[in-house]
């Protein structure tokens, strides 16, 4: 191999990876090097290169001069022999993206720590693994999905990766952890758990291979990964994953993991399924079922499609479906999710502003980068994207009599993949819908995808055994999902806010509410409301004591101005939704909720 990495996390204290790199055969005219500026699944420029805190090459021990082309890219000048760079990488961002260290533990990414090399991005590399400081190495281990070709008891040593895209596709955990082993589909499985923690690891163990055995089974086995590892950062307060070909890291808070002597599934733990679900039913739809725009990814800019609601928003429908469907939670906590999925898409105004495909065209720009006034100028193509894949699959199953679902579209897309390995061009994922389902699906598409018209929720889930109910939010912090518990009518301020050190401070302010009619912004601090001092449960107990059509006097500060609104507090909206099963439709429910999956493809 002419390629071979080494890392060394050679200060903790500083969070300081070092990288050397050997290139055996370089560019006779002079080789280039490259890190990627974006990691596949977070649509956003991160600019990696920022933490590259020097960069030095060499051959045969004499330094050779690099010239630099753009932000994260090099060209070393030509040498006769293995050409070697020497770089310091800056690693303190604990998240799911990038890459930490310190004296606990190292996490990374190989798009945080990989120069490419131009020109032999397709060829075979290996990347060996160093320990930490002998005096921190402790009980110190590796976790990874890469291969690996040579490693000590500890796991440190010689991976191997096939191409620069596999390698960078292995997140690798290292540091004093807790594994977990367990085997789905006759697949072995890890789960890494990094952090300190208190959880039911059998439970936890257990619940997941149900999950991951559920997904095999529905795209058909075999699997496409002849292993697979859960890499888990605990943390007191996070939330996120990122999926990778043979692995997702993912980081949770305490909360979110089961308690010994746990009966029932708690709502943060049936969160963090999800979550497990999500990853890993990525692991078929756009790890390897893709747009033709990421094959291959080009991560040195920006790439455009129209298709993210596809695949991220019909995983988003998956995720929590496969969980009722492997029978962890009853069919009724799956509504009570799922008409939450739609509270959220609905008390968002930008949804009439912004189409999904335009969303995921703009992912980059727009929904990666949220403002103030997000909810009022964009959609989530998760979330709508989700909404629209339960649309979808009524209306294939409507459409077709009952013949064919997204079961189908999806299984298909995958029996495709297998064959072609290609990438979907923008308008195959509507092309095979419609091909399927035996007649056009142009204005389903047009509307729901393309357009800003909510879809015909109330009809299309009326095919599938459901009602659809709307109701105001009977509090600030009402999610939807289940039927109000109380009868009166309830207020809204239209705007969202969160406790400050003088009051509360206003986050978000919605189209056509109270706030906005009365001149409040996003940014505003709210010291006093009808010359009391507030807070935000202080302003929820008072707005629950008034009528429609009342008057609040809030005195604010906007910068260093103090100012002074009158709020005429408005009826809530009903945007909070929550579904039931039709007295006539729970043999049609039953049959969506819990359909036979196809053990082989």
């Amino acid at each position: 191999m002419s390629v071979h990495y080494q890392i060394i996390p050679e200060n903790p204290a500083a969070h300081l990876y070092r990288v050397r790199l050997s290139v055996t055969e370089p560019a006779g005219d002079g080789q280039g090097f490259a890190l990627p500026n974006w990691i596949p699944g977070s649509y956003m420029i991160r600019d990696f290169s920022k933490n590259i805190v020097t960069l030095e090459a060499s051959c045969n021990g004499v330094p050779v001069a690099l010239e630099k082309l753009d932000k994260s890219r090099w060209r070393a000048a030509p040498v006769q022999g293995t050409l070697e760079l020497d770089y310091l990488v800056y690693a303190w961002d604990l998240s799911v993206r990038t890459a930490h260290l310190d004296e606990n533990h190292g996490f990374f990414n190989g798009t945080s720590v990989f120069l490419s090399v131009d020109g032999q991005e397709n060829a075979a590399l290996s990347v060996e693994i160093v320990p930490p400081p002998a005096s921190l190495l402790g009980d110190w281990q590796v976790a990874t999905a890469m291969h690996a070709e040579e490693v000590d008891a500890r796991g440190f040593g010689r991976y191997r990766a096939d191409d620069y895209d596999e390698l960078i596709d292995h997140p690798v955990e290292m540091g004093t952890f807790t594994r977990v082993k367990f085997t789905a589909c006759e697949v072995p499985h890890e789960i890494v758990l990094t952090g300190r923690f208190d959880a039911d690891l059998e439970r936890l163990a257990a619940d997941l291979k149900t999950i991951c055995e559920h997904h095999i089974n529905f795209f058909g086995r075999p699997a496409p990964m002849s292993r697979y590892v859960f890499l888990v950062m605990v943390v007191g307060e996070g939330y996120g994953g990122l999926e990778h070909r043979a692995s997702t890291a993912l980081l949770a808070s305490r909360k979110h993991l089961p308690y010994v002597g746990m009966q029932e599934i708690s709502d943060d733990y049936l969160e963090f399924l999800g979550l497990c679900s999500h990853e890993y039913f990525h692991t078929w739809n756009v790890k390897r079922i893709k747009p033709a725009a990421f094959t291959p990814y080009q991560l040195q800019q920006e790439s455009y499609t129209r298709l993210l609601w596809a695949f991220e928003g019909i995983t988003s429908y998956y995720d929590d479906l496969a969980l009722v469907r492997c029978g962890l939670i009853g069919q009724e906590r799956y509504l009570k999710l799922l008409g939450r999925m739609i509270t959220r898409v609905w008390r968002g105004s930008g949804r009439f502003r912004q189409s999904v495909a335009d969303s995921s065209f703009d992912a980059w720009n727009k929904f990666y980068k949220q403002d103030e006034n997000a909810p009022n100028a964009i959609v989530s193509y998760y979330a709508k994207g989700a909404v629209i894949a339960a649309a979808l699959d009524a209306t294939m199953r409507e459409r077709s009599g009952g013949k064919v679902s997204l079961d189908d579209l999806m299984r298909q897309l995958w029996d495709d993949w297998q064959v072609s390995g290609r990438g979907l061009g923008e308008d195959e994922v509507e092309a095979l819908a419609a091909k399927l389902t035996g007649v056009p699906l142009d204005d389903f598409f047009d509307q729901a995808v393309r357009g800003t018209d909510d879809p015909a929720l109330g009809r299309l889930f009326a095919s599938l055994g459901i009602d659809v109910h709307w109701r105001p939010a009977s509090s600030r912090t009402d999610a939807g999902g289940e039927p109000a518990q109380e009868k009166r009518t309830p207020l809204s301020l239209g705007a969202r806010y969160r406790a400050h050190a003088k009051g509360l401070e206003i986050t978000h302010v919605l189209d056509g509410g109270a706030a906005q009619k009365a001149g409040l912004s996003a940014g505003d601090v709210v010291v006093a409301v009808d010359e009391m001092s507030t807070d935000p449960g202080l302003l929820d107990a008072l707005i629950e004591r008034r009528q429609s059509g009342d008057t609040l006097i809030f005195h604010y500060f906007r910068l260093d101005a103090l100012y002074t609104a009158r709020v005429v507090l408005q009826p809530a909206a009903a945007d909070t939704c929550y579904l039931t099963i039709s007295d006539s439709g729970r043999d049609t429910a039953c049959a969506w909720l819990a359909p036979a999956p196809r053990a082989h493809a």
